[in-house]
């Protein structure tokens, strides 16, 4: 099997953060209450974001310091062990305030390995 990369596992979270973003557009906290199947997509993509992001070495964590790491793997483990628990205002929240900035940081880091990748000297000075 081969080898999954930081960067593929980043690509990953911002295109699972993209899909969060389109299931809300335009919906409701209210709509999470009243439709299942939004809840669990968006309970799973959540889990997913996590699962990528627990995945991610050390050094690049270290390399993005603005990507709230803990608070992600965290949200990961409660969705995960605490499905019996799981509080849809919190999910809502998750996805409608931390979602966006999380794509943010995510596309930067990847332009930003993009940049190292064309340039493996690092930016021009």
């Amino acid at each position: 099997m081969p080898k999954v990369s930081d960067d593929d596992r980043l690509a990953d979270m911002l295109q699972f953060a993209r899909e969060v973003a389109q299931l809300t557009e335009g919906r409701t906290r209210r709509d999470l209450g009243q439709d299942r199947v939004l809840e669990l997509a968006l309970t799973r993509l959540l889990e997913l974001i996590g699962e990528a992001a627990r995945a991610v070495s050390p050094e690049t964590r270290q390399r993005l310091p603005e990507v709230p790491w803990g608070q992600i793997v965290g949200m990961r483990n409660r969705l995960i062990h605490g499905y019996r628990r799981l509080d849809l205002s919190v999910i809502w929240r998750t996805a409608r305030k931390d979602i966006p900035p999380l794509m943010e940081q995510l596309q930067a880091a990847l332009s930003g390995s993009d940049e190292q990748e064309s340039n493996p000297d690092g930016p021009l000075r």
